[in-house]
């Protein structure tokens, strides 16, 4: 009874400095809020209000047809440029796609001769140029069977129609992904520098000597750390998905909360230790921020959120395994995404539980040692 005593104690005198810290404290309240939202609101994986002209060289209804069918909110109202105008055009940057119909291209159609459509892509716009160059051709495709099954010309059929049905995000909306993805990140950021934070305040403040001399074990001082920073953490993830997720991105949830936050519970158990690792590694607070950067933010970037393991080398996926935020992303995705309940995921809690403990020992061995060379 009391360690426990002990350990609430500190504990609060960890939130009692945090809410002191107002700098710390606004940084907390905007990564999981303004952040949030910017991160999940700023940055678009859609085709969106893509500039296109078209070099109708052929004044057929068809080519009459491609001007209309491209429309908003996927493309500007397309401009009619001359064939002089088209390398000035893009290098100028005016325009990312521009259609060239050729002469006589509706008539070489309906007669069965090859015809032959240009699309001319800026690919500086990478984004918009992968996905608006399928979509054009999509678009083209769509007006020209049209256009012949009006006029009654023979269609030959594809020998393979592909059927495409969406799962768990059926009308593609990068916000969905984005935003949730920016909560897991920022779980991870915010845990290990709330916790480094508050070993470097202690002993730049002075204040971790007089812990030295109360009846105090260093268990209790790093588990208080831990335990505040750690619910910090957590009631603003759960602030956040009901806050900004659910009310102001209207971004529907399709797994349990309670089983995604237990989850998350059980990472911040490793996240909260590595940043005490860190801290006794570090002397100043640059210092932890350039170790963040070298550490926390590979682990961020290659644990799947950004871009799936999948895509990643084959030496590097199996690397990867053995990172806690690589298990913290695969579960919180399943859960949050697909519904997935603990039968789906409890492999990936008890890895993250596994390496969580053995990290947490670990940074107990350096912190008893950072406490002994600080007496």
């Amino acid at each position: 009874m009391a360690a426990i005593r002990n350990l609430l104690t500190l504990a609060r005198k960890e939130l009692a400095g945090l809410l002191r810290d107002r700098f710390m404290l606004f940084f907390v309240l905007y990564a999981f809020t303004g952040m949030i939202y910017l991160q999940a609101t700023g940055i678009s994986h859609e085709l969106r209000n893509a500039s296109i002209a078209i070099v109708d060289e052929d004044q057929s209804p068809l080519a009459l047809r491609f001007r209309s069918a491209f429309r908003a909110p996927d493309f500007q109202a397309p401009a009619l440029i001359g064939k002089g105008e088209v390398d000035r055009a893009m290098a100028d940057a005016r325009y990312t796609f521009v259609l060239d119909v050729p002469p006589d291209f509706q008539a070489d159609l309906l007669a069965g001769r090859g015809a032959e459509l240009q699309i001319l892509v800026d690919a500086t716009a990478m984004m918009q140029a992968g996905i608006g160059a399928a979509q054009i051709q999509s678009v083209l495709s769509d007006e020209v069977t049209r256009f012949l099954a009006r006029d009654k010309t023979t269609i030959v059929p594809d020998a393979v129609s592909a059927q495409l049905r969406f799962a768990f995000n059926q009308t593609l909306e990068t916000t969905r992904f984005t935003g949730l993805m920016a909560i897991l990140f920022n779980v991870t950021m915010l845990s290990v520098l709330l916790t480094g934070a508050a070993v470097i305040r202690e002993r730049e403040h002075g204040t971790l000597e007089h812990l030295l001399v109360m009846p105090v074990r260093p268990l209790e001082i790093m588990g208080a750390k831990v335990l505040a920073n750690g619910l910090v953490v957590l009631g603003m993830t759960a602030l956040s998905l009901a806050l900004i997720i659910r009310w102001a991105l209207g971004i529907h949830l399709a797994g349990s909360l309670p089983l995604f936050m237990a989850g998350t519970a059980v990472y911040l158990f490793f996240t909260t230790a590595l940043g005490i690792f860190l801290a006794t590694v570090a002397r100043s607070m640059p210092q932890l921020g350039l170790l963040f950067i070298l550490i926390v933010l590979p682990l961020n970037l290659l644990s799947g959120g950004n871009t799936p393991l999948e895509s990643m080398p084959i030496w590097l996926q199996r690397i990867m395994q053995f990172s806690p935020a690589t298990q913290f992303v695969a579960f919180a995705q399943a859960i949050l995404y697909r519904g997935a309940d603990i039968t789906l995921v409890w492999r990936h809690f008890a890895a993250v539980a596994g390496m969580g403990a053995l990290f947490f020992c670990l940074s107990l061995w350096r912190f008893r040692r950072h406490l002994a060379a600080a007496r």
